[in-house]
C-alpha cells in the first residue's frame, strides 16, 4: 500500500457529463490550473451520462408535459418549461463555442435534429393540450409549436403510432421542429477526450474511499487503484463530487453541515429498444406521453428515435423501478449504508410518505414482458412481442431532504448542487433534467464556489456563453440569434438537414 501524496488545485470525481462539462469550463477560463480526474469504472460516462443509460437526450421542455401543469383556475403554467428551455439553450451555446473553437469536431456525433412531440389521448386531455398549446405557442422560446387533433395530420407526422387506430378516438399532438437527440455518452466522451489533450490527468479505475479536510482548509482524497489495490492521497483546493448515485455517500463523508439531513431515494429503469429495422425505420420523432397517476415523473411514458454510433434507434420506455443501488454497478447496500444519525429522521419521514411510489416501484419492477407491450401498445396499437427487447436503464438517486414547502422528508425531482459555505467542495445530487442541463448546472457551481474569481472570469463566459447574465425571454431577438447560430456551428439548420 503506498501513501504516495500529490496536490492539485481541482480534482473532479466521476469522469460522466458534469464533471467533463466542468473541467472544460475551468480549462478555458485558467488553463494553469491542475485538474485531474477520478472514476472509478474503466472508462468515461459509463453510468448516467451512458446513452443506453440516459432517457434524457435533449431535454428542451419543448415535449414534456411534466413541466406544464394546469392551475386551479384553468390556465397553464410553463414556468419550468421556461426555466428548462433557457438552460438547455445555455447548453447549447457553450457546446457551440467548443465546435467553433475546434475543441470539438464532428457534432453530429452527439447531436442530431429530431421533432420533439407530446402527444394525449381522450378528449379531457385533448383540451388541456390545446391549451397548453396556445400558452406555450405564444412564448418566444417556443415559437414554431404545432398543434393537430386531426387524423389525418397526425398520420404524416407519426404513422407508425397513427396505423391501426380507432377511427373515432379523440388523439391529439403537438410538434416542435426544432427539437434534437443528443447523445450525452459521445458528448462525454468527447470533453474527457479534450481534456486530456489540455494535460488534464484522467484516472480510471480509481475509487474515491474517503475526503477530509487538511488544518490548512485544502480537501485530501484517499484514492484506491481498484486493480492493484494500492491507496493514494491527494489534495486539492477545490473538489467537485460528480459521481451520479454515488455523490451522496461522498457528500456524507466529507462532513460538510450542508450535506446533513439528505438522503436519497434510488429508482430504477427499463426500456424497451426495437430490434426490428422496419418498424425504426417508421418513427421519426420523440414523442412524450402523459405519466400515468401515481408515477414518478421520470416514468413518463416516450417513444424515442435515438442516434447511438450514428445508427438510428427506437427506444420507449421507461418503466421505473426500485432497486436499492444508488449505481448501476453499485452494491445491494446503498441504501442502508446511505442513513446516518443525521439524517435518519428526514429518511423515515420520506418513507412514510411514498409508500404509495414505493408500491408503484415494485409493481413496475414485477411486470412481465406482455404487460410492458401492452402499455407500449398505447403507443403503437400493432406491436409485436418479438420486435422488441428489454434493457435496464441507470440508476437515478433523488434527493431527499427537509423543506419548508413539503416538511419533513420531501422527495424532490430534479438536480441539486449543495456546497460548502466557503466554496471549496460541492456535489450534485439528483437526476432529470439533469444533463440536458449540465452547462447551467455547472454555471451555478462556478458562480457559488469562485465569486472572488467572476469579475475577472466575465469576458470568457459571455465568449462561451453569449447570453449569459442575461434573461432571454425579455430578449426575443437573442433568442433568434442564438438558434440560428448554434443550429449553424451545431449542424442542425435546415439547409444541413436536408443535406443529410
Amino acid at each position: 500500500m503506498s501513501n504516495r501524496q500529490t496536490e492539485t488545485d481541482v480534482i473532479l470525481i466521476g469522469a460522466g457529463i458534469m464533471s467533463a462539462t466542468l473541467g472544460t469550463m475551468l480549462k478555458e477560463l485558467v488553463p494553469d490550473w491542475n485538474i485531474k480526474v477520478f472514476e472509478k469504472l474503466a472508462s468515461p460516462g459509463e453510468e448516467s451520462s451512458n446513452e443506453w443509460n440516459n432517457a434524457g437526450t435533449g431535454h428542451a421542455a419543448l415535449c414534456e408535459l411534466n413541466y406544464t401543469t394546469e392551475k386551479p383556475d384553468g390556465s397553464i403554467d410553463i414556468s419550468k418549461a421556461i426555466n428548462v428551455n433557457e438552460q438547455f439553450q445555455v447548453s447549447m451555446q457553450f457546446w457551440s463555442y467548443l465546435v467553433n473553437s475546434n475543441l470539438i469536431h464532428n457534432p453530429q456525433d452527439f447531436i442530431m435534429p429530431l421533432s420533439h412531440m407530446s402527444m394525449v389521448q381522450g378528449e379531457a386531455d385533448v383540451a388541456f393540450l390545446k391549451k397548453r398549446f396556445e400558452t406555450m405557442s405564444s412564448n418566444p422560446l417556443f415559437k414554431g409549436m404545432e398543434f393537430s387533433d386531426d387524423p389525418n395530420k397526425l398520420k404524416e407526422w407519426i404513422p407508425l403510432i397513427m396505423k391501426d387506430r380507432p377511427s373515432n378516438e379523440a388523439i391529439a399532438a403537438t410538434k416542435m421542429d426544432s427539437g434534437t437527440d443528443v447523445n450525452f455518452g459521445a458528448l462525454t466522451r468527447m470533453l474527457i477526450e479534450h481534456l486530456k489533450n489540455k494535460n488534464v490527468g484522467v484516472h480510471y479505475k480509481h475509487s474515491v474511499d474517503d475526503i477530509k479536510r487538511t488544518s490548512d482548509g485544502a480537501w485530501e482524497l484517499k484514492i484506491r487503484n481498484v486493480d492493484s489495490g494500492s491507496v493514494e492521497r491527494h489534495t486539492a483546493k477545490f473538489v467537485f463530487i460528480g459521481g451520479g448515485g454515488g455523490s451522496l455517500p461522498l457528500l456524507q463523508k466529507s462532513g460538510i453541515p450542508e450535506g446533513k439531513h439528505i438522503g436519497g431515494f434510488p429508482i430504477s429503469g427499463l426500456f424497451m429498444v426495437c430490434n426490428n429495422p422496419e418498424v425504426v425505420a417508421q418513427h421519426h420523432a420523440k414523442v412524450y406521453g402523459k405519466a400515468k397517476v401515481g408515477a414518478p415523473p421520470m416514468s413518463v411514458p416516450h417513444l424515442d428515435t435515438r442516434f447511438i454510433d450514428n445508427k438510428k434507434s427506437l427506444l420507449f420506455g421507461p418503466f421505473a423501478g426500485f432497486s436499492p443501488k444508488f449505481l448501476k454497478t453499485g452494491s445491494m447496500f446503498d441504501l442502508i449504508g446511505s442513513v446516518k444519525p443525521n439524517n435518519i429522521f428526514t429518511m423515515l419521514a420520506a418513507g412514510a410518505k411514498n409508500l404509495s411510489l414505493t408500491k408503484y416501484l415494485i409493481q413496475q419492477v414485477m411486470l412481465s414482458k406482455e404487460k410492458r407491450m401492452e402499455e407500449l401498445r398505447e403507443f403503437i396499437p400493432n406491436a409485436k412481442s418479438e420486435d422488441w427487447d428489454m434493457l435496464v436503464a441507470g440508476q437515478r438517486v433523488q434527493v431527499i431532504k427537509d423543506t419548508a414547502a413539503g416538511g419533513k422528508g420531501t422527495l424532490q425531482f430534479g438536480t441539486e448542487v449543495v456546497s460548502a459555505a466557503d466554496g471549496s467542495i460541492a456535489a450534485l445530487l439528483g437526476a432529470s433534467p439533469g444533463a440536458s442541463t449540465a452547462v447551467s448546472v455547472m454555471l451555478e457551481i462556478i458562480e457559488k464556489c469562485f465569486p472572488q474569481h467572476l469579475k475577472a472570469w466575465e469576458p470568457k463566459l459571455k465568449e462561451m456563453i453569449p447570453s449569459y447574465g442575461v434573461k432571454l425571454l425579455k430578449n426575443p431577438e437573442l433568442i433568434q440569434e442564438i438558434h440560428t447560430t448554434t443550429a449553424q456551428a451545431l449542424g442542425l439548420s435546415k439547409e444541413l438537414r436536408h443535406a443529410k
